[in-house]
């Protein structure tokens, strides 16, 4: 069967400072709204949109191109697309790739996921990153932009939001280790993509994926040798009860590792504040220093929200001595943290960006030995 034509729809889309685009409803019809974000990566757009992180998200492709691959069975990161809304300038008519079953376009049709194509996603992108990330709606069936408009401002903010109950797992599951088992840890679903236990198996740990609502009794019956906090939704000063679990952790002495929403509720246990950054790092190029080596890595990022620490002093904590591990080179945003002890031990880490990359790039999968040297005590 030949693949759907694109839409001749006429779409709108109102950013919440009177913005307006107009170009062709894409994906499914209808009416959405969320925060206007943009990401900067050329490929991986199914690993995007199927990324928990995403949730009530409007997303715009700064590549002009979207859909070139398709849609596979292979590289979804969760079981369903996030995504608020998808916005794109010039989607693929026809998909070509050997492991493509749908094109994109039935897919976010499939899934109730509402578009729009046909717009400058450039100067979109251009306002954004001079205005702010902002909240924005598309409609298919609205075509008065003032009417629009006001739904757009009577939606609900990322600021104060707490999401990650609602991409959570609902139900504890096990990831088993691939090989010999070396490990155990409890990973914490804020939002976790499907490729991070599968890096931490390849490595010989068990990993048992737990709620967001799980309790320190809970992940203490698992007997862990590590705890870890995956990426997730939402706003970091939003969320009490993991940032509880965690100080209950760090003061029994749990080597910790946490990916991006775990590194902001990691900075937020020891004792540190978060804020919203203008308009995020979203992406799959953005460099980062890994000052423990010295290297410069090119890493995976998807976050709107950065811990506020101190970049070039340690900071005594109830848990130990905490330091920035790793900064961003385009705007020095904090990218990790440390936890040693009064011997300088390493204790605890994380980082802000995404070292399971998927789909790419591989510079920080080495933060996965890290983890693993760490529960060996060697790190």
């Amino acid at each position: 069967m030949l693949p759907h034509a694109p839409s001749s729809t006429p779409a709108l889309l109102v950013l919440e400072d009177g913005r307006v685009f107009r170009g062709d409803s894409y994906g499914a019809g209808g009416e959405t709204f969320g925060e206007a974000v943009f990401n900067t990566g050329m490929t991986g757009y199914q690993e995007t949109l199927t990324d928990p992180s995403y949730h009530r998200q409007v997303v715009v492709m700064t590549a002009p191109h979207i859909g070139n691959t398709g849609v596979n069975d292979e590289d979804p990161e969760s079981s369903r697309i996030w995504v608020a809304g998808y916005v794109v300038r010039d989607p693929a008519r026809v998909p070509s790739n050997w492991r493509s079953r749908r094109t994109l376009d039935d897919e976010l049709r499939d899934q109730g996921v509402v578009g729009i194509s046909g717009i400058d996603t450039r100067a979109l992108t251009r306002h954004l990153r001079e205005r702010g990330a902002m909240r924005v709606g598309i409609s298919s069936t609205e075509t008065d932009s003032d009417a629009l408009l006001a739904r757009v401002r009577e939606s609900a903010p990322m600021a104060g939001a707490e999401l990650s109950g609602e991409v959570s797992t609902t139900d504890t599951y096990v990831v088993p280790a691939v090989g010999e088992k070396r490990f155990t840890v409890a990973a914490l679903d804020l939002g976790i993509k499907t490729m991070t236990p599968a890096r931490m198996a390849e490595r010989g740990i068990e990993v048992h994926v737990l709620p967001a609502t799980a309790s320190l009794e809970e992940v203490l019956a698992v007997q862990p040798d590590g705890l870890f906090y995956s990426n997730g939704p939402g706003d970091p000063a939003a969320t009490t009860g993991q940032v509880e679990l965690l100080q209950g952790a760090l003061g029994r002495g749990l080597p910790y590792f946490g990916i991006c929403f775990g590194n902001q509720l990691f900075g937020r246990a020891l004792g540190f504040g978060t804020y919203k950054l203008k308009y995020g790092h979203r992406g799959i190029n953005q460099p980062v220093i890994d000052r423990t080596t010295g290297k410069v890595e090119v890493t995976a990022h998807n976050h709107g929200f950065a811990v506020d620490a101190p970049l070039d002093a340690p900071t005594q904590t109830p848990y130990g001595v905490a330091t920035v591990s790793h900064v961003c080179l385009n705007d020095d945003v904090v990218e990790g943290l440390e936890l040693r002890d009064a011997d300088g031990v390493l204790k605890s880490f994380s980082v802000q960006y995404h070292p399971e990359a998927a789909a790419g790039p591989h510079d920080a999968a080495y933060l996965f030995d890290r983890f693993v040297e760490l529960m060996e005590g060697g790190a």
